[in-house]
């Protein structure tokens, strides 16, 4: 599958996922991106955040490989304006470590998507909610909330063992 101007980001996400998974590196897809999956478009990310324990090297090989190029940071594709980027591992929501085999697999047409679940989704937007008293996180939460099952048992064990309540202001 290639990446044309008017790919999804759904779609870029599911190629990028797809040819990691071909070159054997693990990477799963938060941030941003994760809500607009799950919200089915109604928040728009512009760029990819994958979470890979995988080399910069080898990230880079095969990366270039579905023709992106690395500037800085970011690898970013000439046929669209969104852009990957491969904040360091591993993978955490807020304080807790995340076990790569606690996440999930979307189909995306015929590609494979690694991606967090729903629940954990929530998770991270309400750790951006808590950690920078950021509105929009806390929209994104629900946004995603509102349409897939969350295990809140879970999410109210995370924020008992991995926040500090008393600087949240209300």
């Amino acid at each position: 599958m290639e990446i044309h101007k008017t790919s999804s980001l759904a779609e870029i996400a599911a190629i990028v996922s797809d040819t990691l998974t071909k070159a054997n590196i693990i990477a799963v897809l938060t941030g941003g991106g994760v809500v607009t999956v799950y919200s089915e478009n109604e928040y728009q990310s512009d760029d990819l955040d994958f979470i890979s324990p995988a080399s910069s090297q080898k990230l880079e090989e095969a990366m270039s490989q579905i023709g992106f190029s690395k500037e800085g940071r970011y690898f970013i594709h000439p046929n669209t304006s969104y852009y990957v980027e491969f904040p360091p591992s591993p993978l955490m929501i807020g304080e807790q470590y995340i076990d790569y085999k606690e996440c999930t697999v979307q189909k995306i047409g015929e590609l494979e998507l690694h991606i967090l679940t729903p629940t954990l989704c929530v998770m991270d937007r309400l750790a951006g909610f808590y950690h920078w008293n950021d509105r929009q996180s806390l929209d994104q939460a629900v946004m995603v909330a509102k349409r897939h099952p969350i295990d809140f048992k879970r999410v109210k064990l995370w924020q008992y063992y991995g926040q500090n309540w008393s600087e949240i202001e209300p």
